[in-house]
């Protein structure tokens, strides 16, 4: 079975992937599936704690709750979940777009381990910090901060196969850019650099 295409897009909170995404979708001439890391955690969160209250309705901890403690161990085998169903749906001949934010190294070597075998095309999605913190003002859901936070980790990478600056694209300018990549007959090489490097 031939093995659907990943396009991984990878930028901080409030870069744009999710409004590439939704163009992706519009303009693609196939099927294309959009697998939001927040859409994906948030949906499995609310799926187990629903499991616990059912299972164990008068479950009583002993210990104080610790946040980041009980969020690493929670969040992290989510996040390698959320890895796994898009191997998965690329297995099953499923093109697929990934939404997501890297900012944990070993989630992130994790990922290129599982998916550097799968077609995958590894789309940088950039715009300055200015435009970030405008843009997070804008929309008024966001931790003012928290995608400059982000941006020296999340833009470390200087192996992508396409970038797209949202800051002088539209989401439809960077969505076509993407597919007459993927249309041009290129294969992606930036996850296979980026395993040789580990």
């Amino acid at each position: 079975m031939k093995q659907g295409i990943i396009v991984f897009l990878n930028g901080t909170s409030s870069s744009g992937k999710t409004s590439i995404s939704i163009e992706l979708k519009k303009q693609s001439e196939v099927p294309i599936y959009h697998l939001s890391v927040d859409d994906f955690c948030n949906g499995m969160f609310l799926n187990y704690i629903d499991f616990i209250n059912e299972i164990y309705p008068d479950l009583e901890p002993t210990a104080e709750e610790d946040g980041p403690k009980v969020a690493q161990i929670i969040t992290n085998p989510m996040i390698s979940l959320y890895y796994s169903t898009i191997k998965l749906f690329s297995a099953l001949g499923m093109n697929v777009i990934v939404d997501t934010v890297i900012d944990q190294d070993e989630c992130f070597n994790a990922c290129v381990d599982l998916l550097a075998d799968h077609p995958i095309l590894f789309v940088g999605v950039t715009c300055s910090k200015e435009e970030l913190v405008r843009r997070e003002q804008l929309r008024g859901d966001r931790n003012i901060g928290l995608a400059i936070s982000q941006y020296d980790k999340v833009y470390r990478f200087s192996d992508y196969d396409i970038e797209v600056n949202t800051e002088t694209l539209k989401p439809n300018e960077c969505a076509s850019k993407i597919i007459n990549f993927i249309g041009s007959g290129q294969e992606g090489s930036a996850f296979i650099k980026l395993k040789r490097k580990q």
